[in-house]
């Protein structure tokens, strides 16, 4: 919902970044794989109990995560590749996370699971109505809005790294944002795709 309706406000502060980190000849996919790096790295940071910092550099990661998508539209650079990589880099820092949290608290498991199952069905739904949808957005395929997006991801993210007394009702609650997103994306795709 944030990264559909707030991004409006956010998109002056990201295209900064990209025409910055362009004119640093960077790449959108070398960006990527930046933000991939940063995303992994705060599963090493919660691991420590530097949960501060594991917050910061998700944010850090996240806020790359959205240039990089910035730099390849105003280089003109574009990709399928891309994009594959993109979401690909995001599931990744998502399970990093994840498991880090399940391998320290082990009462929580199988809430962790549980929300791990929630968003395989929600970026299935997502990613099939994206291949199938005739529709293009700004991004290279259909984006269906949601509740939970990247951006409530993250701040559910950063609410379990700091608040872990709290990680079960807060996994819960996230992974009830993510089904409610699938069963929207999925009636949503009902209309389009009939």
């Amino acid at each position: 919902m944030l990264d559909t309706h707030a991004r409006k406000y956010v998109n002056p502060v990201i295209e900064c970044g990209a025409k910055f980190l362009l004119k640093l000849k960077l790449t959108p996919n070398n960006v990527t794989l930046l933000a991939l790096l940063l995303g992994i790295s705060t599963s090493i940071f919660i691991y420590f109990d530097m949960n501060i910092v594991a917050v910061i550099v998700l944010w850090l990661s996240g806020y790359l995560d959205a240039v990089d998508g910035a730099m390849a539209r105003r280089s003109n650079t574009s990709s399928s590749f891309g994009t594959l990589l993109d979401i690909v880099s995001d599931r990744v820092v998502e399970l990093s996370m994840i498991l880090v949290l399940g391998l320290m608290f082990v009462d929580v498991r199988f809430n962790l699971i549980i929300l791990t199952a929630s968003i395989l069905i929600s970026m299935t739904v997502f990613l099939t109505v994206g291949a199938l949808t005739e529709k293009k957005g700004m991004k290279s395929f259909y984006y269906q809005a949601g509740v939970a997006e990247r951006s409530e991801g993250f701040i559910m993210f950063s609410l379990m790294i700091l608040l872990p007394n709290y990680l079960g009702v807060i996994t819960n609650i996230f992974s009830i944002l993510v089904l409610f997103t699938a069963m929207q994306r999925f009636f949503e795709a009902k209309k389009i795709l009939d």
